[in-house]
């Protein structure tokens, strides 16, 4: 399924990491696990925010997904489906 993972990092977590050095190699890391098929990174309420668009094939795929977010960030971390243009009109289609 088509998700949509919104993670809303912490302001001193992530200052720290940045700091440190390991932003870099902590996306990268998290990135290659994950493959999203589209990544968008930037402010949203005035944290600095991540949006991961991918295909979660089964639900216990979802703590080594969230925890890099969690654990390296302190991130909160949001998870939901979605649909492209497609997949929505495949659904559309099945209602009549």
């Amino acid at each position: 399924m088509r998700v949509m993972l919104k993670a809303t990092l912490d302001t001193d977590k992530a200052n720290e990491v940045l700091r440190s050095g390991k932003m870099q190699d902590l996306l990268a890391e998290t990135l290659e696990h994950i493959k999203p098929e589209a990544a968008y990174f930037g402010p949203e309420g005035g944290r600095r925010t991540c949006f991961l668009v991918f295909d979660m094939k089964e639900s216990s795929d979802l703590p080594p997904v969230g925890e890099p977010f969690f654990s390296h960030l302190n991130a909160k971390v949001e998870v939901f489906p979605i649909m492209n243009l497609d997949d929505l009109k495949k659904g559309l289609s099945q209602l009549r």
